[in-house]
């Protein structure tokens, strides 16, 4: 009768064959231990001895030990080292576009594997909250007194990111009624003042969606094609409408009509889109508008695919960021109420005020779904003549017409 094989004698579990000889050695032990001949080693390299020697939990100085002041101190360290990485690879990507290298179009491949990187860094920063919320309230309150002054809003390279992506100083939420800067002093106020000064991200990716090949007056001028084919749907659109039968329908359809002819007559007005760049409540120059929507629009094109994967990028970090504040928010708000904060601010209601668009670097790339119209209003490209757009022989997409689109 045959049983469970795990309990069963003849099972390979329970044998103990002997090695043989013949067989040879075991393929498993055939390397060869290369840190007995000397060289650097594991532990000098990443200099374990300094960052595992980092962790003073200022409750035992203090002669009161408490057990999750070690999580908090590693949490907020690797979050440090994390935006260390990101300020590292935001740096590189910064760097292709100053010295004019993203010309080259292979350097954007480069460009979008660094930024998605960045991406990746904080979704990894947003979950690792889930980590620090296994402490409650009362294990936070038994340590909490050692911290103060020390505060998050501290953090000087957090600050630095937000100033290097391009968070607008105009739009910061005062601290305590004071200038973000004035929290740091000396060598840090002087690093900060300087990454105010630098190109940001997002002034460097304007300058290049301003050169989309295909804006040019004298070229395919997308953007007076757009503006024509819009207009055009839209009077046709009209037309369709006025023939319906009286109707609750009928009337709702007019109405969203009008409210769409609104969007896109302030689509196409600059002086309206400069009004709203001097209110903030848009980024992007004119002209790089009309590039990123070319780009939305084109995405399938060969040549705005990889365009189109780094504004889709940039959306997420934004999306991240927001969410790693609010994260934050949440999490203070469990540990501490309304009570201040450690460093001396409101605390939760500070916090909760800084998850919104005023944070948004990239809000008008969200903006551009606003935008959507159907495929056959967008101007049709003919490969035959429009040769920017194409980096393959072939051309298989909706945006394409065999004839001359001029």
């Amino acid at each position: 009768m045959s049983g469970c094989p795990y309990f069963e004698k003849r099972h390979l579990l329970f044998k103990n064959k002997p090695p043989n000889p013949e067989e040879g050695e075991d393929a498993s032990q055939a390397g060869v231990n290369k840190a007995s001949k000397g060289g650097i080693i594991y532990g000098d390299y990443l200099q374990l001895d300094k960052i595992i020697s980092a962790q003073v939990l200022q409750s035992e100085v203090k002669g009161n030990k408490i057990h999750d002041e070690h999580l908090f101190i590693v949490t907020h360290q690797a979050y440090e080292l994390w935006f260390k990485q990101i300020l590292f690879e935001l740096d590189s990507v910064r760097h292709i576009f100053i010295s004019g290298h993203v010309r080259d179009e292979r350097n954007m491949l480069k460009v979008n594997t660094r930024i998605h990187r960045i991406v990746m860094i904080f979704r990894l920063l947003v979950d690792q909250f889930s980590v620090l919320e296994t402490m409650t309230a009362l294990d936070f309150f038994d340590f909490r007194e050692y911290l103060a002054p020390a505060s998050g809003f501290q953090s000087l390279q957090f600050r630095i990111l937000e100033n290097k992506i391009g968070v607008p100083d105009n739009l910061r939420v005062p601290y305590n009624r004071r200038h973000y800067r004035d929290t740091f002093k000396g060598h840090e106020s002087e690093m900060l003042l300087a990454t105010e000064q630098e190109p940001t991200l997002i002034k460097l990716v304007e300058e290049w969606l301003e050169r989309t090949p295909g804006l040019e007056v004298d070229g395919f001028n997308f953007w007076e094609r757009l503006e024509i084919n819009i207009f055009d749907g839209l009077t046709k659109e009209k037309e369709k409408i006025e023939i319906m039968e009286d109707s609750e329908d009928k009337e709702e359809l007019m109405a969203e009509l009008v409210k769409q002819k609104e969007t896109f007559t302030s689509l196409f007005d600059e002086k309206r889109h400069d009004h709203l760049l001097s209110k903030g409540e848009r980024r992007l120059s004119y002209k790089a508008l009309q590039g990123a929507l070319m780009i939305y629009f084109y995405r399938e094109e060969p040549r705005f695919q990889v365009p189109f994967q780094l504004l889709t990028s940039l959306m997420d970090i934004d999306t991240l960021m927001t969410k790693w504040r609010y994260n934050h928010v949440c999490m203070v708000h469990r540990m501490i109420g309304s009570k201040a904060g450690t460093g001396g601010s409101s605390g939760y209601h500070y916090l909760r005020s800084t998850v919104s668009d005023r944070y948004k670097v990239f809000v008008d790339l969200f903006n551009l779904a606003t935008f959507l119209v159907p495929r056959h209003w967008v101007p049709k490209l003919n490969p035959n003549i429009h040769k920017f757009l194409y980096m393959a022989e072939c051309c298989d997409s909706s945006y394409c017409s065999s004839e001359d689109s001029d």
